[in-house]
C-alpha cells in the first residue's frame, strides 16, 4: 500500500482516537483517506501522496472496552514541516468512523531526524570511551611508560667492581646502598637515582672506598640475609643509616609507598649500636622507643638523627613538587608523606577546609598565596611547598621551588 517505512520518514504524526462503538482497524484507516479527501487539494491528497512515497503506511493500532473502541493511529511523511503539519490537523476532521461517532486528536509531531541525531551522539560517547578505555592510554600512562623506560636504560656500571648503580652516585653527598641488580632497577622505576649495588654477599672495594666520602643508607631486603649484610656491612664500611624492606619482601619488589616508608623509618647506625646490635625494625614493625638524650654522645646522635630527617623530608619534597610542574595540580599528604590526594589548585582551599584536620604537607604547582596560607593554618598544616610564595609571615612552614634547589 505504501512505499516508504517509518525509518525513512523524516516526521512521525501520532495521534489518539476515540469511538462511541465496536470498529474495525480497516474501518479507521478507510476512514482516514475517505474522509480527508478533496479536502485539502490535488496536491495533498492523502492517496496520491502514499502512491509517491511521500506518506508511509499508516499503522493504526486499536483496543475494545466495554463497546468503546479507542487506539493510536501513526503516518510517517517525508513532507516539510508545514505540509504535515497540515495532513495532522486534516486528520482531526474525521468524526465518523463506520456508523459510529469518533473524535481523532494530534498528541505529538516527532522529528526523525532529531531522534536519529540524539542516538547518533549518545552511541558516539559510548564508542568513544571504549576506545579510550582500551585502545587509548591516557597521557599521564604514556608519561610513566616512557620515564620507566629512561630510567631503565640509566642503569651503568660503576667503579673498578663494575657494580651496578644509578646515575648520580657521583653528584650525591647521600647513597643508597642495596643488595643487587633488580633492586637498583626498582628504586630507578621510583625515581631514586643514587643507588648502587653490593652484587654479591661481600663488600666491594667500591663500597668501602664510596663510604668514606658519602653518607651512606643501606637498605636490604626483610630477611635473614638483609641481616647478615648489615653485620658485614658495619665490619668493613662507614655507614651511616640502616633500613630494611617489609618483612619476606626483598627491596626490588616492593611499591613506592612501602619504598619510601622504609627509607623514612631508617635508623642510624650509631643508635644502632648503642642498642647493641639489635636488629633493624622494618617500615612494618612497631616503632622503636626514642632514646633518651641523658649523654653527651646521645644527644649528638639525636642531633644528627633530626638534621638527616629534615635534609631527607626537604629532597622529597623537591621530588613531588618536580612531578607537579606544568599539571597546575596539588598534593595533600600526611605526616610519613603519603599522598592522600591529589587535587586543581583551584580547588585547594575548599579541600582544606572540607578535610580540617591530618594533613601535614601540602605541595602545590603554583604560587602560595595568603588565602592558601590562612586556610592551611586553620587546618593546622605544617608544611606548603609551591613554585613561588606570597607570604612572608606564618605559623607554617613555607618552602619554594628555589629554596628547595639550594
Amino acid at each position: 500500500m505504501g512505499k516508504i517505512s517509518p525509518v525513512s520518514a523524516k516526521y512521525i504524526v501520532q495521534a489518539s482516537i476515540d469511538i462511541d462503538g465496536t470498529v474495525e482497524r480497516p474501518d479507521v484507516i478507510g476512514a482516514i483517506f475517505g474522509q480527508t479527501e478533496g479536502l485539502l487539494g490535488s496536491d495533498l491528497e492523502l492517496r496520491e501522496l502514499q502512491r509517491s512515497g511521500r506518506i508511509g503506511r499508516i499503522d493504526v493500532k486499536t483496543e475494545i472496552k466495554s463497546g468503546k473502541t479507542s487506539g493510536e493511529i501513526i503516518i510517517p511523511s517525508s513532507l516539510d514541516k508545514a505540509e504535515t503539519a497540515i495532513i495532522a490537523a486534516a486528520a482531526e476532521t474525521i468524526q465518523r468512523i463506520g456508523p459510529c461517532n469518533a473524535k481523532v486528536k494530534i498528541m505529538n509531531i516527532e522529528d526523525v531526524r532529531i531522534s536519529k541525531r540524539n542516538y547518533v551522539i549518545e552511541r558516539a560517547k559510548e564508542l568513544l570511551q571504549t576506545l579510550t578505555e582500551k585502545f587509548m592510554p591516557d597521557s599521564q600512562e604514556l608519561t610513566d611508560k616512557v620515564s620507566e623506560s629512561v630510567r631503565m636504560m640509566e642503569v651503568m656500571e660503576y667503579g673498578r667492581d663494575r657494580l651496578p648503580a644509578g646515575p648520580l652516585i657521583d653528584e650525591s653527598e647521600d647513597i643508597i646502598v642495596v643488595e643487587g641488580r633488580a633492586d637498583v632497577l626498582n628504586l630507578l622505576r621510583h625515581g631514586i637515582k643514587n643507588t648502587i649495588a653490593l652484587n654479591g654477599t661481600s663488600v666491594p672495594e667500591t663500597i668501602i672506598d664510596l663510604s668514606r666520602k658519602k653518607n651512606i643508607t643501606l637498605f636490604v631486603d626483610g630477611d635473614r640475609g638483609g641481616e647478615l649484610i648489615i653485620k658485614e656491612m658495619m665490619n668493613v664500611a662507614e655507614v651511616d643509616y640502616v633500613c630494611k624492606a617489609p618483612d619476606g619482601k626483598e627491596v626490588e619488589e616492593i611499591t613506592n609507598k612501602e619504598l619510601h616508608k622504609a627509607l623514612r623509618g631508617r635508623i642510624a647506625i650509631e643508635q644502632l649500636k648503642l642498642e647493641g646490635g639489635r636488629q633493624v625494625s622494618n617500615s612494618n614493625s612497631h616503632p622503636q622507643p626514642q632514646i633518651q638524650p641523658h649523654s653527651q654522645q646521645q644527644r649528638i646522635v639525636q642531633e644528627r638523627h633530626e638534621k638527616k630527617q629534615n635534609i631527607e623530608r626537604s629532597e622529597d619534597f623537591k621530588k613531588l613538587l618536580d612531578d607537579l610542574i606544568g599539571t597546575r595540580g596539588a598534593y595533600v599528604l600526611d605526616d610519613h608523606l603519603n599522598i592522600l590526594g591529589k587535587v586543581p589548585v583551584t580547588e585547594l582551599p575548599s579541600t582544606l577546609s572540607s578535610l580540617r584536620a591530618g594533613i601535614f604537607a601540602v605541595v602545590l604547582d603554583g604560587t602560595i598565596t595568603r588565602d592558601i596560607a590562612s586556610i592551611a593554618e586553620r587546618v593546622k598544616v605544617q608544611y606548603l611547598i609551591g613554585r613561588d610564595s606570597r607570604v612572608n609571615n606564618s605559623r607554617i612552614n613555607v618552602l619554594t621551588q628555589k629554596q628547595l634547589s639550594q
